[in-house]
Formats: structure tokens, C-alpha cells, sequence
């Protein structure tokens, strides 16, 4: 196949992105594959990896992003239709996922953070 011309993101293989991601962040990571574990849990999902950003989607369409903000912090946007913003806030990540969560730490994925991410798998199943 001919590559002369496409920007390496192109070529690039999805670990290759992700790791590109957290290569100065690696404390981030387990965030990630911990959000990742979980929603797989819930039934088929398909992962999608951007360069800056992994999308997380139902067959029908994507229910969370998950985006390394900074260099210490994760932030979580969801689709959710019927939450009130608690230690949700507006997202700022794109339009079509409304609320986020920012994650430092693995402890803060708790069971409230697994119920938005499963609510949000369902509401967009």
C-alpha cells in the first residue's frame, strides 16, 4: 500500500496512539484500562482511538470519551440524558457527550462513576 503523503496518526496502530498518549502520563494509564475493563463488561463495545482521545461506543453510537487532560488528570465525558450534574460537570470534550467526570486517580472510579458509565452504555444502546 502506498503511504507516501499520510500524517503518521494515519499509519499509527492503536496502541501505538494510546501509547503516544500517555507516554508522559504512564501514572494515567490504568485509569484508562480500568474504564476500559469496565465497560466491557457491560456488553459489545467498540473502542475507538483518536489521537488525543479514545471514544467508546455502542453498535449504535458512541456513549463516553475518555481524554488525558492534563498530566494528571483523566477526564471522562459521558451521553447522558438523565443526570443532574453532581461531581458530573458540564463536558467540555465535544458536543454530543454532555457531562464529564476528571479522574486522578484509580480510587476515584467508584461505584458512582461505574453506574454513569453503565447508565450511559444502556442509554445508548
Amino acid at each position: 500500500m502506498e503511504r507516501f503523503g499520510y500524517p503518521d496518526l494515519f499509519l499509527a496502530s492503536p496502541d501505538e496512539l494510546i501509547n503516544a498518549q500517555y507516554a508522559d502520563r504512564v501514572h494515567l494509564r490504568p485509569i484508562l484500562d480500568a474504564i476500559i475493563a469496565t465497560a466491557t463488561g457491560f456488553g459489545e463495545i467498540i473502542i475507538q482511538v483518536r489521537k488525543g482521545y479514545v471514544s467508546l461506543r455502542t453498535p449504535r453510537r458512541t456513549f463516553a470519551r475518555v481524554q488525558a487532560s492534563t498530566k494528571n488528570r483523566i477526564d471522562l465525558a459521558l451521553r447522558l440524558n438523565t443526570r443532574r450534574p453532581s461531581r458530573l460537570q458540564p463536558s467540555k470534550i465535544h458536543e454530543t457527550t454532555n457531562l464529564q467526570v476528571s479522574l486522578t486517580s484509580l480510587e476515584e472510579i467508584d461505584a458512582e462513576v461505574i453506574d454513569w458509565l453503565r447508565d450511559a452504555y444502556v442509554q445508548n444502546s
